[in-house]
C-alpha cells in the first residue's frame, strides 16, 4: 500500500478482536513514529505499551478520575460502579499504546511544536497500522489531561499525556466510504503574488 492509498483509506477502528497482534507489527507501529518531523529534532515523545493486565494500569487511572468526578454523596456502589467502568474503558482493545510528551527545555524550542511533534508520531503510527492490516483509533479528552493520568504515567513537569492508540486487529472488515469532506478551495488559497 502506497502512502497516499494509506492516506485516503485509514479509519479510526473502534472494534477490534482480543487477539493480541504479534510483537513484531506493534514493533513496526512504534518505529514509524520515529520518522515524524520534529523542530530541532527534539524528539518529544515516548510511549508506554500496555498489552493484557498492563492495561489495568490505565484502568485504574480512568477508574479513579471517574471516582472523582462522582457527588461527593454518592454510594460504595456508584464508587465501585465508576472504578469498573473505568477499567473496561481500558480494555476496547488488546494494545493501548500510552503517547507521552517531554517538552524540550531548550532555550529555542516552542511547547507547541513539541505537542505537534508527538501528534504527527501517533499519525505514522496509525497509517503504519493501518498498512499492515491492524485496526487503531486514537483516542483522548480530558482522562488524558487529568493530574492523575500525569501521576500514573509518571510525567512530571511540562510533561503530560496526549493520548492513547487502540490497536488490535479489525473486527470486521470496514467498508472504506470517505467521511465528508470540505472540498479543497475552502481549506487552501493559492498565492501567487504578494499584496502590496
Amino acid at each position: 500500500m502506497d502512502v497516499l492509498e494509506a492516506i485516503h483509506t485509514r479509519r479510526s477502528v473502534s472494534k477490534v478482536q482480543e487477539k493480541v497482534p504479534d510483537k513484531a507489527l506493534i514493533h513496526k507501529v512504534l518505529e514509524a513514529s520515529l520518522w515524524a518531523p520534529n523542530h530541532y529534532l527534539t524528539e518529544p515523545y515516548s510511549f508506554e505499551v500496555l498489552i493484557g493486565d498492563g492495561r489495568n494500569k490505565l484502568g485504574q487511572a480512568y477508574g479513579r478520575i471517574n471516582q472523582e468526578a462522582l457527588d461527593p454523596d454518592a454510594s460504595n456502589e456508584d464508587k465501585k460502579k465508576a472504578y469498573e467502568q473505568g477499567l473496561a474503558k481500558a480494555r476496547r482493545a488488546p494494545v493501548v499504546i500510552v503517547v507521552k510528551v517531554h517538552p524540550s527545555d531548550q532555550k529555542n524550542v516552542i511547547f507547541v511544536e513539541e505537542v505537534a511533534a508527538a501528534a504527527c508520531a501517533v499519525q505514522n503510527m496509525l497509517l503504519a497500522s493501518h498498512a499492515l492490516g491492524l485496526g487503531a483509533m486514537w483516542r483522548s479528552g480530558n482522562p488524558a489531561y487529568h493530574p492523575i493520568m500525569k501521576e500514573t504515567f509518571g510525567m512530571t513537569g511540562e510533561g503530560f499525556v496526549l493520548g492513547f492508540v487502540y490497536l488490535g486487529y479489525p473486527q470486521e472488515v470496514y467498508v472504506k466510504h470517505p467521511p465528508k469532506k470540505r472540498p479543497l478551495d475552502s481549506v487552501a488559497k493559492w498565492v501567487e503574488h504578494a499584496e502590496k
